[in-house]
């Protein structure tokens, strides 16, 4: 090839100008983080952390948020955003490890299936769960863990959840 035909010093500066690689790199890291910052609950008037321990919300027109959780076609959904979970996680890597995210996701989804008007917070960190909130009955309550522990990749799990009043 004649050098005639190469791209100028110039021009090759101006292709390594519009690389895009930094702004995406950013914007990955930042939905990244914003993500790893939230905490997952199944319902709105869930507490917002772990540390309301016990405390029932207050509605003034309560309605059944859940309704739709507990329909079969729901936890089919819910079962298979789960599924769906563990097999993006075995392609990507130890199929026993999980990200903060998807392991509050995942039993979050779980317990909003099983659990009907549960009012529950899910936090995850490394494979330790916490979850919190108010139930209805001792049986809902004593589900719960056992619930959180049939997600992959769960390790301990310390429930501060009560029985509503």
């Amino acid at each position: 090839m004649s050098r005639s035909h190469l791209p100028s010093q110039e021009n090759m500066n101006k292709i390594y100008q519009r690389k895009p690689t930094i702004p995406l790199l950013l914007s990955c890291v930042l939905v990244a983080t914003i993500s790893a910052c939230s905490t997952s609950k199944t319902a709105t008037d869930a507490p917002s952390s772990t540390e309301t321990n016990g405390q029932a919300p207050v509605a003034e027109n309560a309605q059944p948020t859940q309704a739709d959780a507990q329909s079969d076609v729901r936890k089919k959904q819910l079962a298979a955003d789960i599924r769906a979970r563990e097999q993006r996680n075995n392609i990507a890597g130890d199929p026993q490890k999980r990200t903060e995210g998807d392991l509050a996701s995942e039993v979050r989804s779980k317990l909003e299936a099983n659990i009907p008007d549960g009012k529950l917070t899910v936090e995850a960190k490394n494979a330790d769960l916490t979850i919190s909130g108010v139930v209805k009955t001792q049986a809902q309550l004593d589900k719960i863990k056992p619930l959180a522990m049939q997600i992959k990749g769960v390790a301990n799990v310390m429930v501060k959840a009560v029985i509503a009043p």
